[in-house]
């Protein structure tokens, strides 16, 4: 039977709980951590995840199209650094240090922190569907006309947990969604 409840965000107790008993999160940062470095871990209503060591920057050295039809390898220049500088009006790729399974209850919404919006760094992350399961693939787009800096395993985003009224007809998993258990920063598929 169908619930008609509305829609609402989730605590950090429901947070934990998922990420202990289900392996919502992992590895799950049970508070914010925030000893010199930009913020990540539990929050009251949300969890800070962090960026991993590996960028995919975009570059126009081969003066390479972006198609997410067919998109070329030659568009960006891959790093494993601890501190990735995008050029001014440019873009990298980006993954969490997270690995998310995400309930078939749950709806999932990314926004970028504050530290990096007040630098004009955007973070941006499609939703998480309800079933889907992998690491993160971060958007991050240096909005502003100098190189901006961007520090892996370091906070990046929050992620808000909203559960529905329901379990939706199809997951997901149920429809085998071309991301499903992504590991590494995924580029873009058909």
């Amino acid at each position: 039977m169908k619930d008609d409840t509305a829609m609402a965000i989730l605590s950090d107790r429901w947070i934990r709980e998922a990420a202990e008993t289900r392996g919502m999160i992992e590895p799950f940062v049970e508070a914010q951590r925030r000893d010199g470095c930009i913020s990540y871990g539990l929050s009251s209503f949300g969890y800070d995840a962090r960026v991993a060591d590996e960028f995919k920057i975009f570059t126009n050295v081969d003066n390479a199209v972006v198609d997410p039809k067919n998109f070329a390898a030659t568009s960006f220049v891959d790093r494993k650094t601890d501190v990735c500088t995008i050029p001014p009006n440019s873009f990298a790729l980006a993954r969490t240090v997270e690995y998310f399974r995400v309930p078939e209850d749950v709806l999932v919404i990314c926004l970028g922190k504050s530290t990096y919006a007040r630098c004009g760094i955007i973070v941006n992350v499609t939703p998480l569907e309800p079933g889907w399961e992998g690491h993160v693939t971060l958007e991050f787009s240096n909005t502003t006309p100098l190189p901006a800096r961007i520090y892996a395993n370091e906070g990046a985003c929050q992620f808000l947990f909203l559960r529905g009224n329901e379990r939706p007809e199809i997951t997901y998993a149920d429809r085998a969604g071309k991301y499903m258990g992504q590991r590494g920063v995924t580029l873009p598929r058909l």
